[in-house]
């Protein structure tokens, strides 16, 4: 009895050994090689600018938190979440080189996880602000932070996943984070997400507990309109709608069918009962093309658009529903 006969897909000329398409062994070391100097480069322009955020509670008889933060202006200013520094009585920031300075909470804003707090210090390096809307699912992504006390540690991973929805420890949705596979720890929160020419794309916020390779980050994209905001008046004033969505491509027959001016639209996934925009008939499923005729391309643009509105004052919503396109007044609640 002979035994079955193996048979191969590709014999030896085939494309399984065919050096064009499976380089050699060299060639998988340099690519590692190219792979680990951007990491180190990355790690080298933006580390100096890395900080450790120490919180003390004097009501807590000093008992505090940690977490990471970068600086974004020499003077001082640097970038963290709301959720390290919210209600700290006071900050101590610590260097790359071990220098450690107290520091002042300028302003947060739980909704977007985002704080801005200034160290009692000058000269110091920055990280270069990157265009988180440029990102696509698969690209390399390094998170550098200072997790369990370790400073300056740095985990690579991919952009996973865009336009998540993330509950905060409040139980606030946070909208439009980074799903990222780069490995975070207690402590890394605050800490930046950069891209492989080093540039921040996202601030970490988040872990779920149990779950490995999956971290999330708020994107640049956010922390653009809210840290002027912070700087201004140490808080983002906001509409607020009562609704939770996420971005959402529409086709070209649909943009031309409803002669649209942009191509992206905010999908509603969930209403407050008894919400405005609930209230104003809002539904599951509408997708949000304009407020008041200006285009909305995703979640960072309709919080912009209601953080101009006027107390009191309704808002005109251009919504999707099927193959209709309908003008719906809300009047958003301050929040």
């Amino acid at each position: 009895m002979s035994l079955p006969e193996l048979r191969f897909a590709s014999g030896p000329s085939g494309p399984a050994n065919d050096p064009a398409r499976n380089p050699p062994y060299s060639d998988d070391a340099e690519l590692l090689d190219a792979y680990s100097r951007a990491v180190i480069s990355v790690v080298e322009t933006v580390g100096p600018a890395v900080v450790s955020v120490r919180v003390v509670n004097d009501r807590r008889n000093g008992a505090g938190g940690s977490g990471s933060g970068f600086a974004f202006a020499p003077d001082g200013y640097v970038l963290t979440n709301s959720h390290v520094v919210h209600g700290a009585s006071r900050l101590v920031v610590s260097f790359a080189d071990g220098n450690e300075v107290g520091a002042a909470l300028v302003g947060d804003d739980p909704a977007t996880d985002l704080a801005v707090i200034r160290a009692h210090a000058s000269g110091l390096p920055t990280a270069e602000i990157g265009d988180s809307q440029r990102l696509a699912v698969g690209q390399l992504v390094i998170a550098v932070g200072n997790p369990l006390g370790f400073e300056s540690t740095v985990s690579t991973g991919v952009v996973s996943a865009l336009g998540r929805g993330l509950r905060s420890r409040d139980g606030r949705l946070i909208e439009n984070v980074i799903q990222h596979t780069a490995p975070l720890n207690p402590g890394n929160s605050g800490g930046p997400l950069v891209d492989s020419r080093g540039r921040v794309v996202g601030v970490n916020t988040a872990i779920i507990a149990g779950a490995q390779g999956i971290g999330f980050a708020v994107p640049t994209s956010t922390a653009a309109w809210v840290v002027p905001k912070l700087l201004q008046t140490g808080r983002v004033r906001r509409g607020r709608l009562g609704i939770a969505g996420r971005d959402r491509p529409i086709g070209r027959s649909r943009v031309r069918f409803h002669e649209l001016a942009a191509d992206r639209a905010v999908e509603v996934v969930s209403l407050e009962k008894d919400g405005p925009a609930a209230d104003a008939g809002v539904l599951p499923g509408d997708w949000i093309v304009a407020v008041d005729a200006r285009p909305v391309r995703g979640i960072d643009e309709l919080h912009r658009h209601l953080t101009e509105w006027a107390p009191g004052s309704p808002v005109v919503l251009t919504v999707l529903r099927w193959k209709q396109k309908l003008d719906l007044a809300v009047v958003p609640q301050p929040s």
